[in-house]
């Protein structure tokens, strides 16, 4: 979090507000937004069931601290307000309920990440450190039965299991993190990954994988890099006091 925000010891929920509005912000600025399709959200309660959710509506753009809805995962009338999607509710709640790891949850249709989900393997080879680092961590769905309502977003909460990274076939990728700088550190680098592999695979030229000994030994050596993720989202919410201090209202 920027040191320069006053509020982050005395108001931790805002604060929380704050790092899920400038995810959003800089989703948009990355173009992984659809329209207002998409949705991130953020645990508050201890039990995961309280969540942080976007408006149905309301562009990624636009996000600030104070628009994102307050839902309960545990009470059915939450997903009936004109203000909350459907599949949101469905997916999310889902995931909250099921889930204590998964505290901030990332749902995109990223191009490269939903190209990579359309391929008969969606896998994502060792090519590089950037998807080395998802060596053998990664979940991937190929059951796509719809939108993500009903026994679809329960079916899609059993498919993320243990793991913070869930490739929907036919659909997009799901990031889960203990923190909101986590899951999109995470899911910025997935992106990443995905578009090295594209790229590489549209060259048609035989592609220079990795050993499993090596893709592990990079992928561990991420997963102890201090404060990486962190220091990256610092960094961007910096740009945004800057340049749309809004986001903070």
């Amino acid at each position: 979090m920027p040191e320069n925000n006053q509020n982050a010891v005395a108001d931790p929920l805002l604060e929380n507000r704050r790092d899920l509005a400038a995810a959003f912000r800089w989703a948009a600025r990355l173009n992984w937004h659809e329209g207002i399709a998409n949705h991130f959200s953020l645990a508050i309660s201890d039990d995961g069931a309280k969540f942080l959710l976007n408006p149905y509506g309301r562009h990624f753009s636009q996000m600030r601290a104070n628009d994102l809805l307050t839902l309960d995962a545990g009470q059915p009338e939450d997903g009936k307000r004109d203000n909350v999607d459907p599949t949101a509710w469905s997916i999310h709640g889902a995931l909250h309920r099921q889930y204590a790891h998964a505290r901030c949850i990332l749902h995109v249709h990223s191009k490269f990440a939903t190209v990579l989900a359309t391929l008969q393997n969606s896998t994502l080879p060792p090519i590089d450190q950037n998807t080395m680092r998802f060596f053998n961590r990664v979940s991937v769905d190929d059951g796509y039965d719809g939108m993500g309502l009903d026994k679809e977003a329960e079916r899609l909460a059993s498919a993320l299991g243990n793991f913070h990274t869930l490739i929907l076939g036919n659909h997009g990728i799901l990031i889960v993190g203990e923190t909101v700088a986590r899951a999109f550190d995470t899911l910025y680098y997935f992106e990443r990954a995905a578009e090295t592999v594209i790229a590489a695979y549209s060259t048609g030229k035989p592609l220079r994988v990795a050993s499993d000994e090596v893709a592990e030994k990079t992928a561990r050596q991420w997963e102890n890099y201090p404060e990486f993720s962190e220091r990256h989202f610092t960094a961007l919410r910096d740009i945004l006091d800057r340049e749309e201090p809004d986001y903070l209202n």
